[in-house]
């Protein structure tokens, strides 16, 4: 009887951690090593840097929202199957957020890594306050979208 538990605590943990392994997840985009997976620029700085995962846990990195959104344009058949899509912003540099929790404050005064002049924000406030200061609009994620679908 003993040996049968040992057997059901080993096969327990072994369940535990497959399940673990198959679970997709972010990893950590590696700043001034990383390689966008769209513009195969150096991803360096932390306030632009983004993250797809696939349901297969397949991760690709991007250095801009722009790069982000031409990939899954022209590579990604349904963004909703994706697992994960992940922005860093410029109120929180360094942070992965989902995309669809941020506000993307389009300004030419306010520069991005692409030229597009995209700039993600966590903070609602923090976007107006930066809308005030440098002119511009403010968009969800769906309107950045639709944006994007508009202008192929």
């Amino acid at each position: 009887m003993r040996i049968n538990q040992k057997l059901i605590f080993v096969f327990a943990v072994a369940g535990i951690y497959l399940l673990n392994a198959c679970n997709p997840e972010s990893k950590p985009i590696l700043y001034g090593e990383d390689k966008c997976d769209f513009c195969r620029m150096s991803i360096v700085d932390q306030r632009f840097g983004g993250e797809i995962v696939t349901q297969k846990g397949k991760v690709y990195k991007f250095d801009a929202v722009e790069c982000l959104v031409n990939y899954i344009d022209k590579r990604v058949e349904d963004e909703t199957k994706l697992k994960l899509i992940l922005t860093n912003t410029y109120d929180h540099p360094g942070e992965l957020i989902n995309v669809r929790d941020c506000f993307y404050l389009k300004s030419e005064n306010m520069p991005s890594p692409m030229g597009m002049f995209l700039n993600p924000f966590k903070d609602r406030e923090e976007a107006i306050s930066q809308q005030k200061q440098n002119a511009g609009s403010i968009w969800s994620w769906e309107e950045l979208r639709a944006d994007f679908d508009k202008n192929k």
